[in-house]
C-alpha cells in the first residue's frame, strides 16, 4: 500500500483501515506461534502498513492543527 493511496482516505477510512490491520496482525502473530503461518514476511509489511497509516493520520492531525 502506498503513501499516496493513504492520503486520499478520510479520517474514517483510515481508522477503519488501521483496525483492520491491527486485527490482521494479531491473527498473523497468533498462526506464527502456533506454526501455521505460511508467509512469515506478511508480518513485517502488515506492521510497515501499520506505521504508513499512523504517520498519514498524524499529518492530518497536523494539518488540522495549522
Amino acid at each position: 500500500m502506498k503513501s499516496a493511496e493513504l492520503r486520499d482516505l478520510s479520517e474514517k477510512e483510515l481508522d477503519a483501515k488501521l483496525t483492520d490491520l491491527k486485527q490482521e496482525l494479531f491473527n498473523l502473530r497468533f498462526q506464527h506461534a502456533i506454526n501455521q503461518l505460511d508467509n512469515p514476511l506478511r508480518l513485517k509489511v502488515v506492521r510497515k502498513d501499520i506505521a504508513r497509516v499512523k504517520t498519514v493520520i498524524r499529518e492530518k492531525e497536523l494539518k488540522k492543527a495549522q
